[in-house]
């Protein structure tokens, strides 16, 4: 779930970060009366989208009819395919220094990952390719936390001097608290600044929190904002199916989320694109005909894969809903079928008898067939 950024900010500052003083409008008016109220403001796009500021999205004011014209020059754009609906009018900050700092969820250390750099203001791809030697990075034992301690050791070396080191410390540990208070998947604040009084203040903030935790978040909810949706991606939540439309020829059908992305990724081995990311697991039997339906309504899907492997769930009672849906559906394209596991030998029968076709012996043979039939 993802956070625009005065939410963000209101949970930045309830873990003690310090954060400007802003209002939230909605039109030219109220970003006049916030200028009164602040003199020179940031006038900021509020949509859950990066590069705000490359696009537009973010003018610096120094008078209330300069708020006035930002405003309305702002609303109404699309930043990354979300329209410009409100904004946050934020008073102006006097900037002595920028740096970078976030904490993520990191894959190759397994926990949370703390990251720094003295490149603040540039986006983190930016940061890695041009200034690698700028980023630090601190994997956490989730058993012992991340603390002062530890935020000024990650610190130490970086030439950032006695003051800022003394301000950058607590916003670092106070970063991690409000990742680890919030069940956040990232929380990235760019720039983080330090202030001509010796304050490190959060200027921007991008929190993502995760969603197998809103169970624990009640109070989250309401902040968030929905991710944009296709028309066929609304379909397919509306079937309850998680389902991500893309922007390839090649439909895919595959049992759970791992197994999809595994085929997705060999597809993309192998020189083809594929069409969606469809999690339809053992309910295949009963809900495969609508899920192929889905598949389908995309019309640029020019051929389809079905990749099933049983564990727990049998192949032969996931084929069956399949060959129904063919049945029903009676699409006219290339199909390929890869099928392994618990009931292999029924599946691969029914399919021969039904289709007059024999599942491929690997997916990576179903794989290229697919490949090479939609070209």
């Amino acid at each position: 779930m993802n956070l625009e950024e005065h939410a963000g900010k209101g949970l930045l500052a309830k873990a003690g970060l310090r954060v400007p003083q802003g209002r939230l409008v909605t039109d030219k008016e109220g970003a006049t009366e916030a200028a009164r109220a602040f003199g020179t403001v940031a006038v900021k796009a509020q949509v859950a989208a990066g590069k705000r500021g490359k696009a537009g999205g973010i003018r610096i004011a120094a008078t209330p009819d300069e708020a006035a014209a930002a405003a309305d020059a702002i609303l109404g754009m699309t930043i990354g395919g979300l329209p410009v609906e409100r904004l946050l009018v934020e008073e102006g900050v006097a900037i002595e220094s920028e740096f970078y700092a976030a904490v993520l969820n990191d894959p190759l250390s397994k926990g949370p990952l703390v990251l720094f750099s003295t490149a603040g203001g540039m986006d983190v791809e930016e940061i890695a390719a041009e200034q690698p030697a700028s980023m630090r990075r601190h994997p956490v034992d989730i058993r012992k936390g991340f603390d002062e301690g530890d935020a000024r050791a990650m610190l130490d070396g970086a030439g950032l001097g006695a003051e800022a080191v003394g301000a950058l410390v607590p916003a670092l540990a106070k970063l991690y608290e409000a990742y680890r208070a919030n069940d956040a998947e990232l929380v990235e604040v760019n720039p983080l600044v330090l202030t001509k009084d010796g304050q490190a203040v959060a200027l921007d903030c991008k929190l993502t929190v995760d969603d197998g935790a809103m169970g624990r978040q009640e109070g989250l909810k309401d902040l968030g904002v929905p991710e944009p949706m296709t028309d066929l991606e609304r379909r397919g939540a509306e079937l309850g199916f998680r389902y991500i439309e893309l922007e390839g020829d090649i439909g895919l059908l595959a049992n759970g989320a791992g197994l999809t992305m595994t085929t997705m990724d060999a597809v993309r081995h192998h020189g083809g694109r594929p069409a969606n990311f469809l999690e339809i697991g053992g309910e295949s039997y009963t809900k495969a005909t609508p899920a192929l339906g889905l598949v389908l309504s995309n019309p640029g899907v020019k051929g389809l894969l079905v990749n099933f492997c049983g564990a727990f769930a049998r192949t032969d009672v996931m084929v069956a809903g399949v060959l129904d849906a063919l049945d029903a559906l009676k699409p006219d394209l290339p199909i390929a079928f890869s099928v392994h596991g618990t009931g292999e030998k029924e599946a691969v029968a029914m399919i021969e008898e039904r289709l007059g076709v024999t599942p491929h012996p690997s997916m990576d043979d179903a794989v290229k067939a697919i490949v090479e039939a939609t070209r």
